[in-house]
């Protein structure tokens, strides 16, 4: 009989369960990959993600790795261009964006370390109910072997957003969005140095790439078309990919012709639905993805995994200790989770539609002229800067004071002067 059951080792398990098990529970974690394994991913983790690793003793080992720090940004608009880098978290002031092979390896390890027992080659084939409904355990099979019982009054779905967990619970979605953008990436070698601690987007017409800096001297590129693109894409994934960063970054491209070297194959998905998922019921729970999905334009998925792992292994703490019931727990887990996500998945969003209000097109302005202004903004995606501040309405004014008449009018609608 375990205390934890925690369905999925990546970025929200692994980090779950080495929490819980630091508390003094019994936990196990199940997945059917064995590590070091790959998965689709964009790596990147913010600042406010590297400031809880370090707290968890984990940066100097990541650091040790290899991974090069992501010093800058550098965010193309149309021909317009945002660059900054946002404000230190305590003493960070940097992003990493290591391979996940590197990564998640280092999370089950430290899980391991901390007293969690990991099976890995484990697939979970469904849920344990008591007569009542409630969830006290799984049924797994590990490689090889047969089917058996597992047992806990809390199973943990961090699954991803296709979990068996989320799936057997029926667990509600809400605020919705279907998938916005198809995405596919690769690995690239040979490109300039100044790129070297650089994260740089460009965003063009219907066109969004990516360029992220990680181990072994290679570079993850990505380019994002709108969703409806899937098929076409699909038909041939290497020439619609070179033609979309031809088209949205054409010194990039000629960067890429001239010399660089592509090392890996085509990665990429369409499954990229946004969404808030309840993440709790009678004897179960759900964390990062399973709980929460956006689309990966911004690179919050690892941080917010991690940051909604400290939060429920505190509410998990709080009922186990026997300072709250499950549902108050829970629903709290669920209201500091929303509350610290809601600007950021709404601007994810608005990102990934391809679609900018004129406000926001304003704004850019605004940023591409005032270093101190981009700082914060990238500060916001970083996790630097409370989102509720920068968008403040107050904030949002004073930015927009700074434009010409002609700039306000594109907002308002209006021909008035200043």
């Amino acid at each position: 009989m375990y205390d934890v059951i925690v369905v999925g080792a990546r970025c929200a398990g692994s980090p779950l369960a080495m929490l819980l098990a630091r508390k003094g529970y019994r936990v196990v974690v199940l997945d059917r990959a064995s590590f070091p394994r790959d998965t689709v991913s964009t790596h990147y983790v913010q600042p406010s993600g590297l400031a809880r690793l370090r707290r968890w003793g984990l940066l100097d080992r990541l650091t040790a790795t290899g991974c090069p720090p992501v010093t800058e940004a550098l965010w193309w608009f149309g021909e317009t261009s945002v660059r900054g880098f946002a404000p230190p978290h305590g003493d960070i002031a940097m992003a990493l964006a290591p391979r996940r092979t590197v990564l998640d390896a280092l999370l089950v390890d430290a899980a391991r370390e901390a007293g969690a027992e990991i099976r890995e080659s484990c697939t979970v084939r469904s849920l344990v109910r008591d007569d009542d409904g409630r969830v006290t355990g799984v049924r797994c099979q590990e490689q090889g072997g047969a089917e058996h019982t597992l047992s806990a009054p809390i199973v943990i779905g961090a699954d991803g957003r296709d979990s068996l967990v989320a799936r057997e619970t029926g667990a509600e979605k809400y605020n919705s969005r279907p998938p916005l953008t198809v995405v596919y990436y690769t690995y690239w070698r040979g490109l300039r140095p100044e790129r070297r601690h650089r994260n740089e987007v460009f965003l063009e017409g219907d066109k969004q790439i990516g360029v992220i800096p990680t181990h072994d001297d290679a570079y993850l590129i990505q380019a994002a078309r709108p969703h409806d693109f899937f098929g076409e894409y699909r038909s041939d994934i290497e020439r619609h990919y070179l033609k979309a960063i031809e088209e949205a970054a054409p010194a990039l491209a000629s960067e890429l012709a001239d010399g660089a070297e592509r090392v890996e194959r085509f990665r990429g998905s369409a499954s990229l639905e946004n969404f808030y998922r309840k993440p709790y019921g009678p004897g179960w729970a759900l964390v990062g993805d399973a709980g929460y999905h956006k689309d990966p334009l911004t690179g919050q998925g690892i941080s917010d995994a991690w940051r909604d792992a400290e939060l429920l292994a505190d509410a998990v703490h709080e009922v186990r200790s026997g300072h709250t019931d499950w549902d108050t727990a829970m629903a709290g887990y669920e209201r500091l989770r929303n509350a610290a996500s809601e600007l950021i998945y709404e601007f994810t969003c608005e990102a990934a539609s391809f679609e900018f209000d004129p406000m926001t097109r304003q704004l850019v302005r605004v940023l591409a002229e005032n270093r101190d202004e981009a700082d914060r903004f990238f500060g916001v995606i970083a996790g630097t800067v409370p989102a509720e501040e920068f968008f403040a309405p107050d904030n949002l004014l004073s930015m927009l004071a700074r434009l010409p008449a002609e700039a306000l009018a594109e907002i308002t609608g209006t021909e008035g002067t200043r």
